[in-house]
């Protein structure tokens, strides 16, 4: 009885734990079905998603990074994040070692390696946050108006989001003290899970 019991919870947890992770595309990145799929021309990209309500955060992966399986497996895997980041932002999915032609806001076209060099990306993941209207003269990682290297917990990754979303970067609440807010926040509200 006892066997049949574990064994039935067993198959209804590895079903579950399949249905919550990410798929894995033939370049290696894992895949999540609500990332947009563009031509990867940066200023085309950021009025797509000024005119869907949002704002653009292109993300850069690379096959193997233990990672990027921790912010799909983990972070988007949660559906507080996964929802406010689907409701505010359009993802765009960059491969560091990618050949996919990209066209940068200054009109370069390079594919996804080079302008992962040209701007500057040594991590995976590394977030670049744009702003809502392409500016001129500059590169997109010139324009980005935050950037976020590597997978954090829940409460740092979302709140960079938040942040972004709300136009921290425009007053005078640096992202650490605004995050360091939240979370006292959380901690008073008994919601703070981990950090």
């Amino acid at each position: 009885m006892f066997r049949r019991a574990f064994l039935a919870f067993a198959a209804v947890a590895a079903l579950t734990a399949q249905a919550l992770s990410s798929e894995i595309g033939e370049d290696g990145l894992h895949k999540e079905d609500w990332f947009s799929l563009t031509f990867r021309d940066v200023a085309e990209d950021i009025a797509a998603a000024k005119d869907e309500g949002k704002r653009l955060v292109m993300v850069f992966e690379q096959r193997g990074c233990i990672y990027c399986a921790k912010m799909h497996e983990v972070l988007l895997a949660d559906p507080e994040v996964a929802d406010y980041i689907k409701a505010n932002f359009k993802v765009v999915q960059y491969n560091m070692f990618g050949d996919e032609e990209v066209t940068d806001l200054d009109g370069e076209v390079l594919t996804e390696k080079t302008a992962a060099r040209k701007w500057g990306y040594v991590f995976t993941p590394t977030l670049m946050f744009l702003p809502e209207e392409a500016p001129e003269g500059l590169n997109a990682a010139q324009a980005a108006v935050a950037t976020m290297p590597g997978a954090f917990g829940k409460w740092t990754f979302l709140n960079m989001f938040k942040w972004v979303a709300e136009k921290g970067y425009e007053g005078d609440e640096h992202f650490q003290k605004y995050h360091a807010r939240i979370i006292n926040e959380l901690r008073a509200a008994g919601r703070l899970d981990a950090e």
